[in-house]
C-alpha cells in the first residue's frame, strides 16, 4: 500500500467549506488515498456522496474508502472499506467485497494488532496515536513507543490517525508508520491544498 497521505472526512469539520472541492484541493496537494466518513447521513445520501467523491478521484488514480459501510462501498463501487472493532467482523467484509478491494482495520489493543497477523487486511490503523476531539470512543492512545511495537510484531501496512499535525508526522514515520491518516489537519485547514502539501513536505 503506498497511500503516505491518507485523508478522512468530516463534514463537521468543514466550517461552510464544500466536501468535494475540500477533496479535490487536498488531493492536488498530495493526499493519496480518501476515506469518506459518515455519521449522520441517511443511507441514500452517503451512498450519493460516495458515488460523487468516487467519480472525482478516479482521473487522480486516488482510491476511495468506506467508512463502516460494505452496502455503501458495494453501490458506490468503492475501492475498499474501513472497519473498526465494533463494525461487521473481518471475515464476513473479506466475503462479500469483491476480490483485490481494500480492507482496512483500526486496531486498538495490543491483542487486536497479533489478531489482525491471521487476516489478510490491506492494512490496519493505530487509533488513535494522540487523543483527539474526533476519536472519543477508542480505549487508550499508542504513541510513538506503541506505533514501534506495533510496527515489531505487525506484518501489515501501518497507518497511523490521531492528532496527527505537522509537528508530529515526521516522528510517526520515523517510529514505523506508513501512512498517516488526517483529518482536522486538512478538513478543518482555509487552504486544504496548502495544508496537505505541508504534511507531504514533511513526510521523511
Amino acid at each position: 500500500m503506498n497511500a503516505p497521505l491518507y485523508l478522512v472526512t468530516d463534514e463537521g469539520l468543514l466550517h461552510g467549506k464544500d466536501l468535494y472541492s475540500t477533496v479535490e484541493a487536498a488531493v492536488k496537494g498530495g493526499v493519496t488515498m480518501v476515506q469518506l466518513r459518515e455519521k449522520e447521513s441517511s443511507t441514500r445520501d452517503f451512498i450519493e456522496r460516495a458515488i460523487r467523491l468516487k467519480a472525482l478521484l478516479t482521473p487522480y488514480h486516488v482510491p476511495l474508502i468506506i467508512n463502516d459501510r460494505v452496502d455503501v462501498a458495494l453501490a458506490a463501487d468503492a475501492d475498499g472499506v474501513h472497519i473498526g472493532q465494533s463494525d461487521m467482523p473481518y471475515s464476513q467484509v473479506k466475503r462479500l467485497l469483491p476480490e483485490g478491494k481494500i480492507i482496512g482495520l483500526s486496531v486498538e489493543t495490543r491483542e487486536q494488532v497479533i489478531e489482525a497477523n491471521e487476516w489478510d487486511v490491506t492494512y490496519i490503523a493505530a487509533s488513535p496515536v494522540f487523543s483527539t476531539a474526533t476519536k472519543t470512543n477508542t480505549i487508550v492512545e499508542w504513541g510513538l513507543d506503541g506505533l514501534q511495537w506495533i510496527r515489531s510484531v505487525s506484518r501489515h501496512p501501518l497507518v497511523a490517525i490521531g492528532g496527527i499535525h505537522p509537528d508530529n508526522v515526521a516522528s510517526i514515520f520515523r517510529a514505523g508508520a506508513d501512512s498517516v491518516a488526517v483529518i482536522s489537519a486538512i478538513i478543518g485547514a482555509d487552504d486544504p491544498g496548502k495544508a496537505a502539501r505541508e504534511l507531504i513536505r514533511l513526510i521523511p
